[in-house]
C-alpha cells in the first residue's frame, strides 16, 4: 500500500519512520517533505493533487483548519487516515465523499514502534496492520477520541517533563546530571515494563516497593500532597476540553 502524507511535520515523521516503507510527502514550502523522503525513502511530490492521484492511502497530517482547502487540492481518495484533532469522521466524509475514513490519534513513540494509537471509523485490516506495526492500537467510540488524546497522544511530552523534573531532583541531591539521566531513564523504562508484566495493577506494584513508614511511603505522601493526581486530572480536562484556538 503506497502511503501519501499530506503534511510532513512531527507526527507524519513518526509514522513514516515507524511504517518503515517509502512514501509520498507534501508540505507548504518548509522543505520537510524532501527531508523526510530522504530519511525514509520515497518522494516529495509537487502537489497535494499529485499525491491524491498516486497514493492508495492518504494520511492527513496538516492543520485541522485546513481540512476543506486540502480536500479540494487532494481530490478523490480511496482511503483517508486522518490525524486531525477534533475533526470528526462525519466532517472527514463530507470533505472526502466516497472515501473510506479512518480517524486516528497516534503518538510520537510510533517512530520507534512503541506508540499507542486510538482509532475509530472504518475497520480496514490493511490500515490497522500498518498502525499495529508502530505499536498498540486501541479502537474506541468516536465520542472518546478527544479524551484519548489527553491520555496517549500527549504521553511522550508528559513523560519527558516528569523525567526532566526527576533528573533535576536527583541533581539537587548531588548526583551528576549524566548519571542522573541514566538512573531516571532506566527507572522509567524498567518500571513501565514491570507495570505491563503485572497487567497494569498499579496498586500491587506500589505495595511491592512501599514498606509502611519507609522511604518510598514518605516520597509518595509528598507527591500526593503536592497534588500529583489533581494535576493530571486538570491536564486531561485542559486537553480534552473545547479548543481555545
Amino acid at each position: 500500500m503506497l502511503v501519501g502524507f499530506v503534511g510532513s511535520g512531527n507526527m507524519a515523521r513518526a509514522l513514516a519512520l515507524g511504517f518503515g516503507e517509502p512514501a509520498l510527502f507534501t508540505d507548504h514550502g518548509s522543505g520537510r517533505a524532501a527531508s523526510l523522503a530522504e530519511l525514509v525513502g520515497g518522494e516529495a511530490v509537487a502537489s497535494n493533487r499529485e499525491l491524491g492521484e498516486r497514493a492508495e492511502l492518504v494520511v492527513l497530517a496538516h492543520k485541522p483548519a485546513q481540512l476543506e482547502a486540502v480536500a479540494r487540492e487532494v481530490g478523490a481518495a480511496p482511503v483517508v487516515l486522518s490525524l486531525l484533532g477534533r475533526v470528526t469522521v462525519e466532517q472527514l466524509a463530507a470533505a472526502y465523499p466516497g472515501a473510506q475514513i479512518v480517524r486516528a490519534m497516534p503518538n510520537t513513540a510510533s517512530a520507534i514502534r512503541a506508540g499507542v494509537t486510538c482509532v475509530c471509523g472504518a475497520e480496514l485490516a490493511e490500515v490497522e496492520a500498518l498502525l499495529e506495526r508502530v505499536g498498540t492500537v486501541v479502537r474506541l467510540e468516536e465520542r472518546l477520541m478527544d479524551a484519548a488524546t489527553a491520555v496517549s497522544g500527549v504521553a511522550p511530552a508528559y513523560l519527558a517533563l516528569v523525567a526532566e523534573a526527576w533528573i533535576d531532583a536527583a541533581v539537587g541531591q548531588g548526583i551528576p546530571a549524566a548519571q542522573a539521566a541514566v538512573l531516571v531513564g532506566g527507572a522509567l523504562a524498567g518500571s513501565a515494563a514491570l507495570l505491563q508484566a503485572r497487567d497494569m495493577d498499579t496498586l500491587a506494584v506500589r505495595r511491592e516497593v512501599t514498606s509502611p513508614g519507609g522511604m518510598t511511603a514518605r516520597g509518595l505522601r509528598v507527591l500526593e500532597h503536592a497534588g500529583l493526581r489533581s494535576a493530571f486530572a486538570d491536564a486531561a480536562a485542559a486537553v480534552a476540553g473545547p479548543s481555545t484556538t
